[in-house]
């Protein structure tokens, strides 16, 4: 060390000494950069075949942050036996230091996200239970993108506290717990309470991941889970965001909560002479022929008696919405069709009595 400090006193005696120290400086990074290629690419050729899952794709995803680590603990060496010269020593060593901060942050992130993306593709692995399966991506990707969060806000205070004049500023702020303090905490009120929620619908799950559910008057499917927001993909295609507390808070319908089944209804109004016998038939037969029933439900009853016609319900379930909608339009067509070819005095018809001159209507019936 004391060789090298000599070198670069004699160095600075024939060179600028700004010049010789960005020289050496250059050529430690560049030969720590080259380190750690080298130690790397050993390391994957020692340990090929002997890590599993995790620490093969930890090993993928670590190169940029040890990388980014290793020059500041490296630079941070070869920077103690440069000689001082003013304020720009210190400013390199602060450079340094919020290097050494990224480097931590950036790593825990990094391990978070490798292990969430294991533990979802175990877990998803051969599940066929689809209510399972988005109940686990809504509470994995909620809980990791709320630590992600929790990581980076702690990061970048991290290295705002490591500047002397913002350390003063802070400590003095909580000291102080004034009116500036208020603003500050109902300022961040929002992001916070959204972030609360977001912690509180991974815990509880009123809506995951594809659920179907009715808001606002408007029906669509989760497309989106955000930190603070969730996407809803419209049946028309439209996107509606919705605040994270907005499930906490507020009532709405959630049709895929339990199953992702669901039942749809068709309503046919007939004549009185309608056969209702060979109808439910036909109703069953035709729900069999169809890919869209899951064949749980298919039931066909008169449900209302009115002046002129019958009204008669079909119940039948299905999979999902979309194909509980295509199924109840599919039934619909078929059964009208149906009833046109065979049975077209079923359709609802109006009657008239025509009385001839001369001839009486039949008396009103009264009452004893």
């Amino acid at each position: 060390m004391l060789t090298l400090t000599n070198a670069l006193e004699r160095w600075q005696g024939l060179w600028p000494s700004w010049l010789v120290n960005i020289a050496f400086l250059a050529a430690a990074a560049f030969l720590l950069l080259f380190l750690h290629s080298l130690l790397f690419h050993a390391l994957r050729l020692a340990l090929r075949g002997r890590l599993a899952e995790f620490g093969r794709k930890l090993l993928h995803r670590i190169g940029p942050p040890t990388r980014l680590g290793l020059l500041v603990l490296g630079l941070g060496l070869v920077v103690q036996v440069l000689p001082r010269r003013g304020p720009s020593y210190d400013l390199f060593e602060r450079v340094l230091l919020f290097g050494f901060v990224i480097f931590l942050g950036w790593s825990a992130i990094t391990i978070v996200n490798t292990a969430s993306e294991i533990y979802l593709r175990r877990a998803l692995r051969g599940s066929e239970d689809s209510v399972l399966s988005r109940k686990l991506l809504t509470q994995v990707r909620l809980l990791r993108r709320t630590i992600v969060f929790g990581l980076g806000f702690l990061t970048f205070s991290a290295m705002l506290m490591t500047i002397p004049s913002v350390r003063q500023y802070g400590v003095s702020l909580f000291a102080s717990a004034g009116v500036a303090g208020l603003a500050v905490g109902l300022a961040a009120r929002p992001v916070l309470s959204n972030l609360i929620a977001g912690v509180q619908l991974a815990i509880a799950q009123p809506i995951r991941l594809g659920d179907e559910v009715l808001l606002e008057g408007e029906f669509g499917t989760v497309e989106e889970i955000q930190t603070t927001y969730v996407v809803i993909r419209l049946w028309d295609w439209r996107r509606m965001v919705v605040p994270l507390s907005y499930f906490m808070e507020k009532p709405f319908q959630n049709w895929t909560r339990q199953s992702s089944s669901i039942l749809g209804s068709v309503f046919w109004y007939v004549d009185y002479a309608t056969p209702i016998d060979e109808v439910r038939t036909k109703f069953l037969e035709i729900l069999g022929e169809s890919k869209l029933w899951d064949r749980q439900v298919g039931v066909l009853h008169v449900t209302d008696a009115k002046e002129t016609t019958l009204q008669i319900r079909g119940l039948m379930s299905a999979g999902s919405s979309g194909a509980s909608s295509d199924l109840r339009n599919e039934v619909r067509e078929k059964l009208v069709a149906w009833l046109l070819e065979t049975y077209p005095q079923a359709l609802p018809r109006t009657r008239t009595e025509f009385v001839s001159p001369g001839q009486e209507a039949l008396p009103e019936r009264r009452p004893h």
